[in-house]
């Protein structure tokens, strides 16, 4: 009964912050989702979610979709998904732990920071955050912080942000889904994660008329920070 409240909890509040700011479901639940049901279920069962709401997000956004840097970006992603997939089938338990946590922390300082990369420009720049993001959403279910970082050093404006996150939010979590399968949970524990995700949506769309965005989404990567390192330590412990 406890897992149940916890991992309706962990669902609502991802899906909440997704709607809230237009990204951070992965980056706020994989770890928690990760530490309890571990790495396998909990990455897909992100990959599932995330997918689902990019979905319905992007059904009222798609015309502002970019289509010349989407094509590499997601071209990339489906090259590298089956990597992330082989490595996680490999590394014991307390390693993949250690490596997610690690993947998101250092993606969530990294997006903190603003990182300026001239690489992350133009085409070559697409492919490479299309790469990049196709891992670790497979490997870890958090691909977007890439996807982020080529937005900044692209000069998107968030308007322009959020419908490009969201098509390919949709595509990345597809592929992941495809190689790495569905999550082994009962119906009722399905059913409880459908109603957390629409509740959090309820939840999240409310109050992203009250809270202004830029206080949102720091509040986002410190909850995706705090859920990283706490992910690292316990792959550490582990070892």
């Amino acid at each position: 009964m406890t897992n149940d409240l916890l991992l309706a909890g962990i669902v609502l509040l991802g899906s909440c912050v997704q709607w809230l700011t237009g990204m951070g479901f992965a980056l706020v639940a994989v770890p928690g989702l990760v530490l309890l049901l571990g790495p396998a279920d909990g990455v897909v069962l992100a990959n599932c979610a995330a997918g689902a709401i990019s979905v319905v997000g992007l059904a009222g956004g798609w015309r502002r979709v970019r289509a010349r840097a989407m094509v590499p970006l997601c071209v990339a992603a489906a090259c590298t998904v089956p990597a992330g997939t082989w490595l996680t089938r490999r590394l014991p338990e307390p390693a993949l732990l250690l490596f997610m946590g690690a993947l998101v922390t250092v993606a969530v300082v990294l997006v903190l920071r603003g990182a300026r990369l001239p690489t992350l420009r133009g085409t070559k720049g697409a492919v490479a955050a299309g790469a990049v993001g196709g891992f670790m959403n497979s490997a870890a279910g958090v691909g977007g912080p890439p996807v982020s970082l080529y937005a900044v050093n692209a000069g998107w404006t968030v308007r322009e942000f959020v419908p490009n996150a969201q098509f390919y939010g949709v595509v990345v979590n597809a592929f992941s889904v495809a190689a790495n399968g569905v999550p082994q949970l009962s119906a009722p524990r399905w059913t409880l994660v459908v109603a957390a995700m629409v509740a959090g949506g309820l939840i999240g769309r409310g109050l992203a008329r009250r809270i202004p965005e830029k206080r949102a989404r720091l509040l986002v990567l410190l909850l995706a920070l705090t859920g990283g390192v706490t992910t690292l330590g316990k792959g550490m412990w582990g070892l």
